[in-house]
């Protein structure tokens, strides 16, 4: 390993090891975030789908289980607007999925989260938890409350699917860059979903942002082993960020049916899908995957108000003990999961990783 990569994160956060844990939003816990951050690394948490309240409970819960940093995620997705026409056709077509279940359909789309862009209930949360890092998915915050949160002496981060989201999160006075590939589970980060993606991996992102700037960056998207984050910080990137390798520890939130499908990932395979949520993210092949399929992105309604539905038939389906139309977020490692403590995981991962 080259020390002088690792140092920017590790001297920034005063880690022991260059690796952030994702954020994943309803996976990740306060007792994973603690683990891991206990274990060395950098443990995070989504409040992305949390309410100010909901929040500011899960940061203390997380915070009162280790005395080290810990990050908070946040969603900066433009406001929903809404289609009533594209959004019934919506409706309508799973009419009779909801019917095979039993279950009834939902009248309307909600907006079931709140972007954190203009949020100032969220934002006061942040400023009062203080935790050692934030970092943002989908986009930016205003300046403003960048400069609001680096006042407060806290480690930003954000996420990048280009060069081009790349360099704006440079400019903007963010900390870290986090480059996200395509081989990544959950969500694209991207901050425009109408915009062409290019899709780059993990190891061609990394090397073309390193191309246009030398602002430090931590590369995130089917990294699951000592090999993968050896790699990665050779080719430059300061640190690794791992999510999937993550899902099968006992500290994460992800239910039976979601840990029996990460054990068949080898055979089922991963895919990108907007359907389930509004916006493209890599999920387990699963029901919801081969149903939507062939669906037009246009007809497809705003993050996230298609995943009102999508939630919806999931809890509709699991109560006929169905689980394929779950939102199995996984990266193209999945198949290489480990089910171990998430801190035994940080230090297999790392000791193994220094070893080579």
């Amino acid at each position: 390993m080259n020390n002088n990569t690792i140092n920017a994160l590790c001297q920034a956060l005063q880690l022991q090891y260059p690796l952030i844990q994702a954020p994943m939003a309803g996976v990740s816990t306060p007792e994973m975030a603690a683990a891991v951050t206990n274990a060395g690394a950098l443990g995070s948490i989504g409040v992305g789908a949390s309410t100010p309240e909901q929040a500011a409970v899960m940061i203390a819960q997380t915070q009162a289980l280790t005395h080290g940093p810990i990050n908070v995620n946040l969603f900066c997705h433009a406001p929903a607007e809404g289609n009533v026409a594209r959004e019934q056709a919506w409706i309508d077509r799973f009419a009779p999925l909801f019917a095979r279940y039993d279950a009834a359909i939902p009248e309307a789309l909600t907006e079931i989260y709140q972007t954190f862009l203009n949020n100032d209930a969220m934002l006061s949360v942040i400023e009062q938890s203080a935790p050692a890092a934030v970092s943002f998915h989908f986009g930016l915050p205003s300046a403003a409350t960048i400069q609001r949160l680096k006042a407060r002496g806290i480690v930003l981060l954000a996420t990048a699917t280009s060069v081009a989201e790349a360099l704006t999160i440079a400019r903007s006075g963010i900390d870290f860059i986090v480059a996200q590939g395509i081989e990544a589970g959950g969500h694209r980060g991207h901050f425009d979903p109408e915009a062409f993606d290019h899709q780059m991996s993990t190891f061609t992102l990394v090397q073309a942002i390193r191309q246009h700037t030398a602002h430090p960056l931590i590369a995130a998207g089917g990294i699951m082993d000592s090999t993968g984050i050896a790699a990665m910080l050779q080719l430059g990137a300061t640190g690794v960020q791992l999510g999937t390798a993550f899902v099968l520890c006992p500290e994460s939130a992800a239910n039976a049916a979601y840990r029996a499908a990460m054990k068949q990932a080898s055979a089922t395979g991963t895919e990108l899908t907007a359907a389930i949520s509004g916006r493209q993210a890599r999920c387990l092949r699963n029901d919801f995957c081969d149903f939507s399929r062939d669906f037009a992105a246009s007809d497809v309604p705003d993050y996230p108000l298609t995943y009102s539905l999508g939630k919806a038939l999931a809890a509709a389906a699991a109560a006929k003990q169905h689980h394929g139309y779950g939102a199995q977020w996984a990266g193209q490692g999945a198949a290489l999961a480990r089910e171990m403590p998430a801190g035994e995981l940080v230090s297999w991962l790392m000791n193994a990783c220094q070893g080579e």
